[in-house]
């Protein structure tokens, strides 16, 4: 028999899988529970109440995310902010990292609205992903911590950006502005 953890962490897999797909439009107790295979009670028997499960498949998905980034920059890596913008900007407007950016923009602009459980959520996503960025700096930038913090959500900021020109304006446009914003920090500087 499966234990009640076990349930849950298969419940809060296909919570996450739901999310991605759908988005927090289609995030009523009802679909939730239908996503996760179970009836409404048997989710809140696994769960407090609907924000404990967002918060659960949340950081179901900020980890998977997290671990697709470091895939692609693997910890210990560094580099200068510039070429990091660059890397992010391309990186997170490939197809697959798509849905999740697209459910970060739903994300802020529910925490915006003040929705529960949403504000925790951006706040604790946002400084996961700041410190995320800020171990990825080459040394030399940020002459201090605060510096570096402030250099990391600069980064973040881009990133976001381009997160929610996708939402606005469509993937041919965002990409477009990834390659831009990869090829205006990446090159040398011209002549004076």
């Amino acid at each position: 028999m499966i234990s009640r953890d076990e349930q849950r962490a298969i419940a809060v897999d296909h919570l996450a899988d739901h999310l991605l797909r759908h988005g927090l439009a289609k995030a009523s107790l009802r679909q939730l529970a239908a996503a996760a295979g179970v009836s409404d009670r048997m989710l809140l028997y696994y769960f407090d109440d609907k924000s404990d499960a967002l918060t659960a498949a949340m950081e179901r998905i900020a980890t998977q995310l997290a671990v697709q980034l470091a895939m692609a920059i693997p910890e210990g890596t560094t580099m200068p902010a510039a070429r990091l913008v660059a890397v992010a900007a391309k990186l997170t407007t490939q197809t697959h990292l798509r849905p999740y950016m697209r459910l970060w923009i739903e994300v802020v602009a529910a925490a915006a609205r003040g929705e529960d459980p949403f504000v925790t959520v951006a706040q604790s996503m946002a400084s996961g992903f700041t410190q995320w960025i800020e171990t990825r700096l080459e040394a030399g930038d940020g002459a201090d911590l605060q510096d570096r913090r402030a250099l990391a959500a600069a980064v973040l900021a881009v990133v976001d950006g381009l997160a929610l020109l996708d939402v606005c304006a469509g993937e041919a446009l965002t990409r477009s502005a990834a390659r831009s914003i990869g090829e205006v920090l990446t090159e040398p500087d011209a002549p004076a």
